[in-house]
């Protein structure tokens, strides 16, 4: 223990930054040196479902699970540890984590956001707050006091601001999973973030509400110097998608990275959104889609296409290619040979099925590619099946 007390001060905090918060504290005790040490780590990880108290112990019922009252008990407790955590805490915080249920306002949440925007140093904060039949918690505009950000990571939350954010002028890292928001406030918050550089978009129009009809391509306005780009491919029905251009007005020219996920050829916008955003990223490296059963698809989402109608495309610096839930549908497969035809510096192609093939059909699948015309020596290709 003596040898690690002598360890420079960033080093112990590091340590410490990798232990959960409560055996952090519990370091306290190892000596008088310690005492303090975990009140100055600079990140503060808080999960419910890890959160212990003395009291923890089995449920005695039949659904062996805990009442109503047991949870709110040990929830007001949870928020009380941070509580405590913060108003002792010595020097900058500049990583939260807080992964909580919750099941009515949030009031204590609000609580932890304005200690921290009064603190202002945060730069990393992530939100996770589920709940049963929860509609998200609403996030209050002591968020956006936080111009230190540079990561910002909101699970499950709501924001109805109408008015405008101040700027988030460190932010280069946004994800958004299940925020329930409106297309004009979503675009407002991105508008509001000049160097976000990543950004996932991990949402559907039930979370999304369309307050006017807005065209997707004003949502990349948004974007201008964007690299890396993961999105739903579901949200393209909140941006007033009959008017989709065939390619972007200003060119997404620093994108290298784009995921979508959700995708269906056989879906009316499906190849016509992916064909926009391929055509407006000329510097396009990595490309990844993760495909939609097509079964689920309503009949008047159906629409019978033809790749020659997307035979324009160039992925001139396109290096590895990724499909995940591939089903072997007639539209998928051709896609696969389009960007082997397409991409002159592609080195990888991976495959992962979406149903189980067998390995004379995985054979044949191979074959096909192998035989496809190709812009890149197909045997400097590696194929993963």
């Amino acid at each position: 223990m003596d040898r690690i007390s002598k360890l420079p001060l960033g080093i112990i905090e590091t340590i410490l930054c990798l232990l959960p918060i409560q055996e952090a504290a519990r370091t306290s005790i190892l000596s008088r040196e310690w005492r303090y040490h975990w009140t100055k780590i600079p990140k503060l990880v808080f999960i419910e479902n890890k959160f212990r108290v003395a009291t923890d112990r089995p449920e005695l019922s039949v659904s062996n699970k805990p009442s109503k009252r047991m949870k709110a008990a040990k929830r007001g407790k949870f928020f009380n540890a941070i509580y405590q955590v913060l108003l002792i805490h010595e020097g900058p915080i500049h990583e939260f984590t807080l992964d909580v249920e919750v099941d009515d306002s949030g009031v204590e949440i609000d609580h932890i956001l304005l200690h921290l925007s009064k603190k202002n140093t945060l730069k990393i904060l992530k939100l996770d707050i589920t709940g049963d039949g929860y509609e998200g918690y609403v996030l209050p505009i002591s968020l956006f006091s936080l111009r230190q950000l540079t990561d910002l990571y909101l699970s499950d939350c709501a924001l109805y601001h109408e008015r405008s954010f101040n700027e988030f002028s460190c932010l280069t890292t946004l994800y958004l999973k299940n925020l329930s928001t409106y297309d004009s406030t979503l675009m407002r918050l991105l508008s509001s973030c000049p160097l976000l550089k990543r950004l996932t978009l991990d949402s559907d129009c039930a979370t999304i509400s369309e307050s006017g009809h807005t065209p997707i391509a004003d949502l990349f306005k948004c974007l201008p110097v964007i690299e890396s780009l993961s999105i739903a491919f579901s949200i393209v029905k909140c941006f007033f998608p009959e008017r989709l251009p065939k390619e972007l007005p200003t060119a997404l020219v620093h994108l290298k990275y784009l995921c979508m996920d959700g995708v269906s050829f056989s879906h009316i916008y499906g190849l016509p959104f992916l064909a926009l955003l391929v055509r407006s990223s000329p510097n396009l490296e990595k490309l990844k889609l993760v495909m939609y059963e097509e079964y689920w698809l309503d009949e008047d989402e159906r629409v019978s296409l033809t790749l020659e109608d997307y035979s324009d495309i160039t992925l001139e610096h396109l290096n590895e290619f990724e499909i995940r839930r591939f089903m072997d549908t007639e539209h998928e497969l051709d896609y696969v040979k389009l960007i082997l035809a397409k991409s002159p510096l592609l080195k990888k192609v991976s495959i992962f099925p979406g149903c189980k093939f067998d390995e004379d059909e995985k054979s044949e699948i191979l074959k096909i590619l192998f035989c496809s015309p190709c812009a890149a020596p197909v045997e400097g290709i590696t194929f993963r099946f």
